[in-house]
């Protein structure tokens, strides 16, 4: 399979430039992306639902507003994948549940009016999860999406279509969220970056528990600079998200530099809480002692998180529960395995365990401000294993330790979450498997530009050494897998009509 990588492989930030320069056409873009979906996707299974025809009328409307001379956005003519978590105006939406086969929403959720007002052009749906839940990106709708590395393998998830995508260069852009780890997991073991953004710096207008700061939207992108164009098109208040607040967009365009010799780095292996395997501590180590050199100091932190599994366990259940009661009371056997459990972990709960664990994350938040006090930044792994086959649902061991549920091993991803801090994955190295590393780096509070600018800076600095750049998977590799990605799929999906979208998903 021979591929063409001189345009789709550009950044978005330079395609951008070229765009508004007249040196590239939206046409000629959105052809050379549907020409690496049609020839990649069958071997990773990343992109869903799509509407060309619909992208290529917004293509050519695009061109003429540049060769018009007319005030271009910031994401002006790039095509775009969205989550299919993500309602889109007149395009299959089907949250990767047989429930919502059909679903076809009259309006763009505000995560998406916001990237398309600023000239993005959806192009298809990534994959997801069932409704989001869990870190293996596979349903009964779409089937499974492969590792761009080794499609055999999970891609993680939820945001694991749109990291997939991202990796093989068939959109500049797509969108993702987070509850336990959703943006930084699939970035991490796809190679690209994911940011969680502070909670309320993107509005999230499907968010049933409005006031809850556990889920939120945001970018991801093949580098840093990509991933600040997507959230400085994105982020700002909103009257659908009341944990929305103002900002200066704009900013997040282009960080301001930062000096990584003055930068104070604290890092851990496993926050003390966390289950992780021996190759991926010993892959961490080794990337730690090859860049500790570059920061005025990297220490190792010891944290005390307290209950941190338990925590999570409530605050995750109850937002499950508020999205699948009524699919769950009507017919519990419609839902998957993951989702159910959720429900069920949820609805055996009490207002006792829900005040325990509102006052717990405010304790978790309180010891991890501590800990972090005169530290600008801290690094850890990503995730605690190298990517597993799809057809493992989840990782029920972890260094030899069963796994107390199906999302125990997102551990080092959402005791962050708690903590409501931003936290970033960005690409560095492989690990011991020769599988991609992700580094999780978290900032301090709503210190998101500050986050953004000391990765900007450390991804220029990886760059040169084999131990820390970014990988590349190899797409003239790739072919068919067996069992084929698609063939958990129990039937093919509606098109046209369908449910409303009662039970949206918490990712």
């Amino acid at each position: 399979m021979a591929i063409d990588d001189t345009l789709v492989s550009l950044s978005a930030v330079e395609l951008r430039r070229l765009i508004g320069s007249r040196e590239v056409s939206p046409v000629e873009l959105l052809d050379a992306c549907i020409a690496r979906i049609e020839a990649v996707n069958p071997y990773v299974n990343a992109v869903t639902a799509t509407c060309f025809d619909r992208a290529r009328e917004e293509a050519r409307a695009a061109e003429r507003a540049v060769l018009d001379g007319r005030p271009l956005g910031l994401l002006h003519g790039l095509p775009m994948g969205v989550k299919d978590l993500e309602a889109t105006e007149g395009l299959l939406t089907t949250l990767g549940s047989a429930m919502f086969r059909g679903h076809v929403p009259e309006a763009d959720n505000t995560l998406v009016a916001r990237l398309r007002a600023a000239g993005a052009i959806v192009v298809g749906k990534t994959n997801v999860p069932e409704l989001g839940a869990g870190a293996n990106t596979r349903n009964a709708v779409w089937g499974a999406t492969g590792n761009p590395f080794d499609p055999r393998l999970n891609a993680g998830g939820s945001s694991g279509g749109s990291a997939a995508a991202l990796a093989c260069d068939m959109l500049p852009v797509c969108t993702g969220s987070d509850t336990g780890g959703s943006l930084r997991i699939p970035a991490a073991l796809c190679g690209v970056v994911g940011f969680r953004p502070s909670p309320g710096l993107v509005p999230s207008s499907r968010r049933l528990l409005g006031w809850s700061p556990i889920s939120v939207v945001g970018p991801m992108g093949r580098t840093v600079a990509e991933t600040c164009l997507q959230l400085a098109a994105s982020a700002g208040v909103s009257d659908t998200d009341p944990l929305s607040y103002p900002v200066d967009a704009a900013s997040f365009a282009s960080p301001p530099a930062q000096d990584l010799g003055r930068l104070r780095i604290g890092w851990t292996e496993d926050f003390g809480v966390c289950d992780v395997d021996e190759g991926i501590r010993q892959s961490f180590r080794r990337k730690i002692a090859a860049m500790k050199h570059l920061f005025a100091c990297c220490d190792e932190l010891s944290f005390d998180l307290g209950d941190a599994h338990r925590c999570f366990d409530v605050l995750r259940a109850e937002a499950f529960v508020a999205s699948t009661r009524d699919a769950y009371e009507r017919d519990p056997s419609s839902l998957g395995p993951n989702t159910r459990a959720n429900f069920e972990i949820g609805a055996a709960m009490s207002l006792l365990d829900s005040a325990w664990a509102q006052a717990e994350q405010t304790r978790i938040l309180a010891r991890f401000r501590r800990t972090m006090e005169g530290y600008d930044v801290v690094l850890s792994p990503t995730t605690p294993v190298s990517p597993f086959p799809w057809t493992t649902l989840y990782a029920d061991t972890i260094a030899g330790k069963a796994q107390a549920n199906y999302y125990q091993w997102l551990a080092l991803t959402y005791v962050v979450t708690l903590t409501t801090l931003p936290s970033l994955s960005l690409p560095c190295g492989v690990d011991h498997a020769g599988m991609p590393f992700g580094l999780q780096m978290v900032g301090r509070f709503r210190g998101d530009l500050e986050v953004l600018s000391a990765a900007a800076a450390m991804e220029r600095a990886f760059a040169p050494s084999d131990e820390l750049r970014r990988p590349r998977p190899v797409l003239d590799r790739l072919g068919p897998v067996v069992p084929s990605l698609t063939s958990i799929v129990t039937s093919p999906p509606v098109w046209g009509g369908g449910p409303s979208a009662g039970a949206v998903a918490a990712a």
